[in-house]
């Protein structure tokens, strides 16, 4: 059962579009971390401290340690409710930018969402002085900025698209978009303020896709296309089908030539003869070259 549940995964990470993969990521990579830290608790032990090294830090010297965490904190979450909240828009508002823009664009907005958000954060906690006594404990995790991009791009294309809210009715993107932006602008001194922060960065992000790519140019080419040659290092190989070669083929072909002409030669001369001077006037081996050039 356990195989078939695997199996039946594998199938729909494969064909899913591009934003069931990245959900698919995020709750593996959400299970196998808290998984982890519950079997790390039976022996009590804590697994804070090796999840911190891909979880974003707010510390330049620390960041400068584990540069990756850049990437890897956009997959983390701290919670169910963080998880499942994130997903959710993800889910919704990736199936609606993919309306709009390609599967390529969402990978790219999702990475670029996330990496602008993290450096936001990391910049705003080491440059405002309410920030510093928090700085050499502070992570950043979740994809919420990578989210907030895909909303923001959006809503930067097709600002009046109508969204269905519980309890407010249908609303149009772009006020959507601007009530969630607002509301992190208010929330920066909050106990979250760094993820408030990234949020914005995310957001950020997202406008500056959506304006370039309507201006012809697009800012997610280059992770797409660092991402295609990574994962093209790893991409199985077609086996090329084996040639035979024949080394006297050359020389058998000139050999095979020259004795058909000879044949076509003998036979031209024959009927010639047999033109002149009839049938009678053949030798047995004239009729003979005769008869076999009728068969070929």
């Amino acid at each position: 059962m356990a195989t078939t549940i695997i199996t039946d995964l594998k199938e729909k990470f494969r064909h899913g579009n591009i934003c069931t993969r990245f959900i698919f990521i995020n709750v593996a990579v959400f299970l196998v971390t808290a998984l982890t830290g519950i079997f790390l608790l039976l022996f009590n032990r804590s697994a804070t401290g090796i999840f911190e090294w891909v979880e974003l830090p707010a510390s330049l010297p620390r960041f400068i340690m584990q540069p990756w965490s850049l990437l890897t904190y956009m997959f983390m979450h701290s919670g169910v409710l963080h998880l499942l909240f994130n997903m959710l828009w993800l889910y919704w508002f990736g199936t609606l930018f993919l309306y709009y823009f390609s599967a390529k664009h969402l990978r790219g907005v999702y990475i670029l969402g996330g990496i602008c958000g993290g450096l936001l954060f990391m910049l705003a906690y080491n440059l405002f002085p309410y920030f510093q006594v928090l700085v050499p404990h502070s992570f950043m995790l979740g994809a919420s900025a990578s989210v907030l991009a895909i909303v923001a791009a959006t809503a930067y294309r097709e600002p009046n698209h109508p969204v269905q809210l519980f309890l407010f009715g249908t609303v149009r993107l772009k006020y959507l978009a601007l009530v969630v932006i607002g509301m992190d602008l208010l929330f920066i001194t909050s106990d979250n303020g760094g993820g408030h922060i990234a949020h914005l960065g995310g957001a950020l992000a997202g406008l500056w896709f959506a304006m370039s790519l309507s201006k012809g140019h697009d800012v997610t080419k280059w992770i797409n296309g660092t991402i295609d040659a990574v994962t093209g290092l790893f991409a199985p190989r077609p086996r090329k089908p084996k040639m035979k070669v024949n080394y006297g083929g050359r020389g058998q072909d000139y050999d095979y030539n020259a004795r058909r002409k000879a044949q076509n030669d003998e036979v031209d001369r024959i009927l010639d003869k047999l033109k002149k001077s009839g049938y009678e006037s053949l030798t047995t081996a004239e009729k003979q070259a005769l008869f076999d050039a009728s068969k070929r």
